[in-house]
């Protein structure tokens, strides 16, 4: 079968190829031929296409070609593979796959010690990590990092991008950090990697003395310990120096250095017995972690003599300083003693110290104190000798607030009422700081009273009821009725009394409580404002406490308790939460101190049936049936439901339901005028429940292919080609898609450029379909989107970015380099050698080059690829070498159970070609504390004029770089070229180690497109994990 080409009818058509495993790869197809430049001959192709426009950087050239080729043999191999799958409708989805790469070398060169991942990074450094996926649908990642016990979830929230990006790295961020990969298929994938931070902070030097007693007077000792400590990752090493003598344990027989035995190397002490002249000097500590991540020692002096003493100060102000709100104090602290002299702070008992405080040396001023700012504050002195020096005192700020009474009958009586001739006790209460200063005034009707023997006036015991006065009225007359008033106030004034007034009278009665009976069961709809009400009758009126009477839970506003003055209860947008019963109760304050009376109210909330599906998207192809169904989860009253169906605005169905949950409406036959949203509108008194139906013909978007292998390829200097793949999500869920649309643009721009693909039979699930684009320019990116085409109409539409990328593969499993990019895939030159390689092609190299040596094309036969060689002419001489380096490759550690290394297979073409030619050697060069390379390849002399290839094992243990070395021959016709250098996970086939391969071009491809359907077939009929 073979289209002609839509549109383009010039070398720039697109290539379009189906598969249905991701195995079977057929190659991209050529390159267009040249042209002048790869600019002339992209708007060339535009122009052929009947374009008006042609873009300033066309992005594209590529129209369909559908074009399979398949001899007999080829399609019987072909239809047996398929019939051997079994067309189990997989296809080339798979279950994730992960692994975490970093964007640098860890700086600690001890880390392959580790038999676990573990990434070193220093302090205030930017950490990059990336989730390395496959699997297909795309998987979604997630990061997260764990540090011991507990969970650091990038402050609440994980982070979704498959780079890990932390700027500014603080040693609190260190940690195991895991990356999450899921596409819904199989279990999760899930790799981890440590993440140490190095840090290096200042030492520190303390000092400590102790002077032994006099025995006998024979016995006098005075020694001094110098304590060095600095924190730090990894461990530090602790060095001294008294000047500039270091000093080593067992170098002075009156210094000792040593660790204490309950450390674990966090500090190393310095003791000097006996106190000598010679010990009055400078001390150096230097903390040293090795340089480890570049980070420089440090080092911390202290000046030792016969002065040298531990702080003393004192305060300037009393303790405690009771103070009025609003007024200014200082507090004022002084050293009194201590060599060197002491550095002075403040701190707080409880909390930082206020914002708006002024600190100068040892002065604290706070200006316009407030209750807040009340407290202990301690003056802090330290010069690192001896314990630090502390003093404290108290800020009292006065206040008062809360007042409130209660009237207290005659306890010996079970009457709740004020009579003639029975005792009444009036208390009143306020909070007051400080305590001491409170004191209070009774008077009647605004005149002093003073304590008798029937009205007696007494305190509380502050440890039973602090801040509470009582009047007791003996034997109550007609005349002591009137209205009694407690007035609050603190002895050092400046703060405003607190008066309170209590009526006795024969109105004074206790509370009662009841509920109007038009006010429970309140029924109320879900969002509505309701009032619950207790009537409260008395003189004086109580405070009202609301709270659940059915269950434990909080009121509205958070507490389980809501006080009102009017026994009215306000809640704003009720909830069915809400629901139930609640209490009304009076409270002792501003009261009758009795027993508290009581109400229920029961409040009935309404609300709309709860529904499901709220929302579903129904996909079906035309002349399909469907059936919609909408089911109710809960709705007060649950009676009577009534439930109608329609399309838009159309009625199509209504009813009642009688004892089912749920109503249905079908379909039977899809058509244009039945697709739309669908609403069953679920109605009882409080409202509706609504569950809505998008029925549509619209094709699902489709799923990108993002584990091409080598997507990406050149022939050409300044275009590249890529290799689109993607798969069609539920294709059989509507029509049959036939056709996509394709759009293009280059990043940056605006307009799309358009064209449509067509389809030929039925796309299977999980299929996998390919096309080419060609005619792009290096090293723009492009921005994709790809819809499909029913004859519903347009599908939903995905959109991905293609970009130009060196292949640099940090954590190896594939890795292939034409040496076809500027940066020759992050090869390097050794400056160690007498030469360098050279990046060549046929088309570039000078005209005035050595003739009978060297290639005539790369490996792949174009005269436009490059190549990497050694140029051999004069001045060079016979045994000077060129050295050429790969990246290094970071591997996964050995497993410590496992029984050996991973192994990969290391290939490349290499050209040999003169009758000078002398060596051409390949080394491993394994990383770690020291160096080695191991020599891995070599030949030498003539080899003929074509390409051939190598294959070898290697099973690294650690990091890795591959070294190509080209030793010039006895004469200038010895030029060595390599090309198309590959490593892959795995070990070589042994067809491939035991011959060499000589593949000219075209024949190599010829032989293994020939080859493709019978190793397609092999590994089918091999086990299968």
């Amino acid at each position: 079968m073979s289209v002609g080409c839509v549109g383009l009818q010039s070398s720039a058509c697109g290539r379009l190829q189906r598969r249905t495993d991701r195995r079977r790869f057929l190659p991209p197809g050529a390159v267009p031929g040249d042209l002048d430049s790869a600019r002339a001959q992209v708007e060339r192709a535009w122009l052929a296409a009947g374009l008006r426009k042609v873009p300033l950087r066309p992005p594209w050239a590529g129209y369909v070609h559908v074009h399979v080729k398949m001899d007999l043999v080829y399609g019987l191999v072909w239809l047996l593979t398929v019939l051997l799958e079994g067309i189990s409708g997989q296809g080339v989805y798979a279950p994730p796959t992960v692994r975490i790469v970093h964007s640098g070398l860890a700086c600690n060169i001890e880390e392959e010690r580790y038999s676990e991942r573990v990434y070193t990074i220093r302090e205030g450094e930017t950490l990059e990590l990336t989730c390395l996926v496959t699997g297909h649908p795309r998987p979604q990642i997630r990061w997260t990092k764990t540090a011991g016990s507990a969970s650091d979830r990038f402050q609440d929230s994980s982070v979704f991008n498959e780079t890990l990006r932390i700027t500014n790295i603080q040693r609190h961020q260190g940690g195991r950090y895991y990356c999450k990969a899921e596409n819904g298929l199989g279990s999760p994938a899930i790799k981890s990697i440590r993440v140490d931070v190095y840090y290096l902070d200042d030492p520190v030097v303390t000092v400590h003395q102790s002077i032994g007693e006099a025995k006998e007077q024979f016995y006098y000792e005075r020694t001094v310990f110098l304590r060095c400590v600095a924190n730090s990752n990894p461990p530090v090493r602790y060095s001294w120096r008294r000047g500039q003598e270091v000093l080593l344990q067992g170098s002075d027989k009156g210094v000792e250095i040593y660790e204490p035995f309950f450390t674990q190397g966090e500090t190393k002490i310095l003791k000097l017995k006996n106190l000598r002249p010679q010990d009055y000097a400078n001390y150096s500590c230097i903390a040293s972690v090795r340089n480890v991540c570049n980070i420089p020692d440090k080092m911390v002096s202290f000046r030792l003599s016969n002065k040298t003493a531990s702080p003393s100060i004192k305060l300037l102000v009393d303790d405690p300083i009771v103070v009025n709100p609003g007024e200014a104090i200082t507090l004022v602290c002084v050293t009194t003693g201590g060599e060197p002299m002491p550095s002075l702070t403040w701190v707080r008992s409880f909390g930082t110290l206020p914002e708006k405080i002024v600190l100068n040396g040892g002065t604290l001023t706070i200006p316009a104190i407030t209750s807040d700012d009340a407290g202990t504050y301690s003056c802090i002195a330290n010069n690192n000798v001896g314990n630090p020096a502390k003093k404290s005192t108290n800020i009292i700020v006065r206040a008062l607030k809360k007042g409130r009474f209660w009237i207290t009958p005659d306890p010996y009586h079970k009457d709740d009422n004020i009579q003639i001739g029975r005792e009444v006790k009036i208390s009143c209460q306020v909070e007051a700081v400080p305590s001491e200063e409170l004191t209070f005034s009774w008077f009647k009707n605004g005149r002093p009273l003073r304590s008798s023997e029937r009205m007696v006036i007494t305190q509380t015991d502050p440890d039973v009821s602090p801040g509470t006065t009582n009047l007791d009225i003996i034997d109550l007359k007609f005349t002591d009725f009137g209205t009694y008033t407690c007035v609050a106030s603190l002895k050092g004034g400046g703060i405003s009394d607190i008066s309170i007034d209590v009526n006795i009278s024969s109105s004074t009665v206790p509370p009662n409580l009841t509920v109007p009976q038009e006010k429970s069961p309140l029924v109320t709809r879900e969002g509505d404002t309701i009032e619950l009400q207790c009537q409260v009758t008395g003189k004086p009126k109580p405070i009202i406490l609301w709270s659940r009477a059915d269950k434990e839970v909080a009121m509205p506003d958070g507490t389980m308790q809501m006080e009102s003055y009017d026994g009215t209860l306000r809640i704003v947008n009720v909830s069915r939460e809400m629901s139930g019963m609640y209490r009304c109760q009076t409270s002792q304050y501003n009261g009758f101190n009795v027993k508290p009376r009581e109400a229920l109210v029961q409040l009935i909330v309404q609300y709309p049936p709860a529904v499901e599906p709220a929302f579903l998207e129904i996909r079906q192809g035309q002349d399909r049936s469907v059936s919609m169904s909408c089911r109710v989860l809960r709705a007060y009253p649950i009676r009577v439901l009534t439930y109608e169906w329609r399309l838009g605005n159309k009625l199509l169905r209504t009813g009642q339901f009688d004892s089912q949950e749920y109503t249905e409406y079908p379909v039977k036959s899809l058509s244009n005028e039945n697709y739309g949203v669908y609403n069953c509108s679920i109605i009882n008194e409080a409202g509706a429940g609504r569950c809505s139906f998008l029925v549509t013909g619209k094709a699902y978007a489709p799923e990108f292919y993002y584990d091409t292998y080598n997507p990406v390829w050149q022939n050409r200097h300044r275009v590249y080609s890529y290799s689109l793949q993607w798969t069609q999500m539920n294709p059989d869920a509507v029509d049959r898609i036939v056709a996509y649309r394709l759009g293009i643009r280059q990043a940056g721009q605006q307009r799309w450029w358009e064209q449509e693909i067509k389809i030929n039979g039925n796309i299977q699930k999980g299929e996998l379909i390919t096309y080419n684009l060609t005619e792009l320019i290096k090293p723009e990116a492009y921005e994709v989107r790809l819809t499909p085409l029913t004859k519903f109409g347009e599908g939903d539409s995905t959109i991905r970015v293609i970009k130009y990328t060196a292949p640099v593969n940090p954590h190896l499993r594939e890795f292939h380099c034409g040496f076809e990019d500027g940066n020759i895939c992050l090869f390097t030159q050794d400056d160690t050698d007498n030469f360098d390689w050279t990046k060549q092609s046929t088309a570039t190299r000078n005209t005035k080059y050595t003739p009978n040596t060297g290639p005539n094309a790369d490996r792949s036969g174009s005269k436009e690829g490059f190549y990497m060689y050694i140029e051999t002419s004069r001045p060079r001489l016979e045994g000077e070498k060129a050295r050429l380096l790969s990246p290094v490759f970071s591997i996964a550690p050995k497993n410590p159970y496992g029984p050996t290394n991973t192994a990969y297979c290391f290939s490349f073409f290499y050209h040999m070609y003169g009758q000078h030619i002398g060596v051409l050697n390949v080394y491993l060069r394994l990383k770690g504390q020291t160096t080695i390379e191991n020599p891995l390849w070599s030949s030498s002399g003539n080899k003929g004029q074509r390409w051939n290839e190598a294959h070898v094992n290697i099973y690294p243990i650690t990091s890795f770089q591959l070294i190509f070395e080209g030793i010039r021959g006895p004469g200038i016709e010895g030029d060595i070229a390599i090309d198309d250098v590959s490593i892959a996970e795995g070990e070589c086939a042994k067809q491939d180690l035991t011959t060499k391969n000589s593949v000219d071009g075209a024949v190599g491809i010829l032989v293994h497109l020939w080859l493709f359907p019978v190793i397609i077939l092999i590994s089918i009929l091999s086990p299968r994990r």
